[in-house]
């Protein structure tokens, strides 16, 4: 399962390739997941609980571009967003890379505004922090 969910997001996001061990630090620290049609990897999702001073997570969906459009990305945003609620979550935020107009795309669509517009060292493209700007159902 790591192995696949590190293909997905080093596909998806080239600029920031995790090794491994990367990989299995994160899992200690995230809930992540991999979806599949059959035997068949079409993506993955990170959710980045709550920290102890904010009530905010981190809901990324990846979906592999070839099955894009299919509602993958609906299942995975949705199953993140009810994990992160189910952590206590008030407030949801994402983050895309600038050059993943399909991912920029999707979350613009559901609801999420641009906060923040960034270059993490060494790195050319910026990434986008986005929050989700209306309720959401089963929030408060």
């Amino acid at each position: 399962m790591l192995e696949d969910w590190r293909y997905v997001h080093n596909t998806i996001i080239p600029t920031h390739v995790l090794t491994t061990e990367e990989v299995r630090d994160r899992v200690g620290r995230h809930h992540l997941e991999v979806a599949y049609l059959g035997k068949t990897l079409v993506g993955c999702s990170t959710v980045r609980p709550p920290g102890d001073d904010a009530r905010t997570a981190t809901v990324i969906a990846r979906v592999l571009p070839e099955h894009r459009g299919r509602g993958f990305g609906e299942e995975l945003y949705a199953r993140g967003l009810k994990r992160a609620r189910e952590l206590g979550a008030e407030t949801i935020e994402t983050v895309v890379l600038s050059s993943n107009e399909d991912g920029l795309r999707f979350a613009l669509r559901h609801g999420f505004t641009e906060i923040e517009r960034y270059l993490l060292p060494g790195d050319t493209i910026p990434w986008i922090d986005l929050r989700l700007s209306s309720p959401t159902p089963g929030s408060a």
